[in-house]
């Protein structure tokens, strides 16, 4: 089923840093009277970790999985002004265009562990798709989970897909072992042969190639190696293709 695109919103106003994470995302309102998360295409860690974010997070609204929207926020760099942090003035400068922005979620709370419980069959299906695109960030000192609304909501996916950070590294990485050994859901996600045979099939190439396409060229241009910002997108379907293909030697 194709993945339609990712609104775009402008933002009106800079609220507040949010600290907690290294690439200093920000909420910020914007002109639909939505509040955003906004992780910026100036921030040191740049803007493949809106691709990943992108990728990864539409890949998991398409298979089921509960992830706030995800939006393209246009970011006007004279909104960092008014701003009497130093550091945010010149994040925002450094980030005038599109940008990446997630649903903010008022009253939600960070994933506990011990006092929350997650369904068995959900837990296996966020380790797997976890698995699968190789996320390094999802550990019980760093969930990237949230609970709202009495209901589990997966964040922060930017430290998935790091192989894109040297394609060199792909073909190595569509086999790599998953260590699921430090994932906040391991003990409770009992069913994941299950939850593989589940997801595995909806992972094809047009599902891939629709959430691709959502990425902005933007984001996708001028990376070495490749003729345009088509390829890359080829590129990163190619190997999550590969990698759902040898599944049984890296499923934890």
């Amino acid at each position: 089923m194709p993945v339609d695109p990712l609104r775009s919103v402008v933002a009106t106003r800079y609220v507040m840093p949010l600290r907690e994470g290294g690439s200093l995302p920000g909420v910020m309102e914007a002109d639909d009277l939505g509040t955003y998360v906004v992780k910026f295409r100036g921030a040191g860690q740049g803007r493949k970790v809106l691709v990943a974010e992108v990728l990864v997070g539409g890949l998991a609204r398409a298979l089921g999985l509960p992830v706030p929207e995800l939006v393209l926020v246009e970011v006007d760099p004279v909104l960092g002004r008014a701003e009497p942090d130093e550091e945010v003035q010149d994040l925002l400068r450094a980030s005038g265009g599109l940008n990446l922005g997630m649903d903010f979620l008022p009253g939600a709370l960070g994933f506990d562990p011990v006092a929350h419980v997650v369904d068995a069959d959900l837990a296996s299906r966020v380790l797997w798709l976890d698995a699968l695109v190789g996320n390094v960030d999802r550990s019980w000192r760093n969930p990237n989970l949230l609970r709202w609304h009495r209901s589990l909501q997966l964040i922060d996916h930017g430290a998935t897909l790091v192989f894109h950070h040297d394609w060199s590294r792909a073909a190595s990485a569509a086999t790599k072992p998953y260590d699921a050994s430090d994932h906040v859901l391991k003990d409770v996600a009992t069913s994941r042969a299950a939850a593989g045979d589940a997801l595995a099939p909806l992972v094809e190439g047009d599902l891939l190639s629709s959430v691709a396409a959502t990425v902005p060229d933007a984001w996708l241009e001028d990376e070495p190696g490749f003729s345009s910002a088509d390829e890359v997108r080829e590129a990163y379907v190619d190997h999550v293709l590969r990698r759902v293909a040898a599944r049984e030697v890296w499923q934890p």
